[in-house]
């Protein structure tokens, strides 16, 4: 495995992670791209859709339909920017914040068991290199 590309090693860790949160929140009937938004939401604060799109990894133009589709549930809302109207703000529903919550939850105990025994030193490490990974 230490021969295999890096890329190839986080493809495989990604589709495992996004399998074990997809039976954890089966319930909750979302996709992958739907829970990844709800967890860049959980803190609250509201995003224009460039903003969103720059935390959760997607285009702009991809973000659409999954808002779409979040809206229709009834987990965000869209308003003009205060300040801004040219600027929509995407914010989560009383239902939004106790679904983000529950994604967050998730998130964070199946890291907590994926990094069960793992020194910290090691996780601070692996965060710096998925990090520059993301910024390519």
């Amino acid at each position: 495995m230490e021969d295999e590309l890096l890329l190839v090693v986080l493809q495989r860790a990604t589709h495992v992670t996004l399998q074990v949160l997809g039976t954890e929140l089966a319930d909750l009937g979302l996709t992958a791209s739907e829970l990844n938004v709800l967890a860049n939401l959980a803190d609250g604060r509201g995003r224009t859709v460039t903003e969103l799109g720059v935390a959760a990894g997607v285009r702009p133009t991809t973000l659409t339909g999954v808002l779409d589709r979040l809206e229709q549930k009834g987990h965000i809302t869209r308003a003009p920017r205060p300040g801004d109207r040219r600027a929509v703000e995407i914010s989560l529903t009383s239902a939004g914040v106790k679904s983000a919550a529950r994604v967050q939850r998730a998130f964070a105990e199946v890291e907590e068991r994926a990094l069960a025994g793992i020194a910290a030193g090691s996780v601070k490490q692996a965060r710096r290199v998925l990090a520059a990974l993301g910024a390519v």
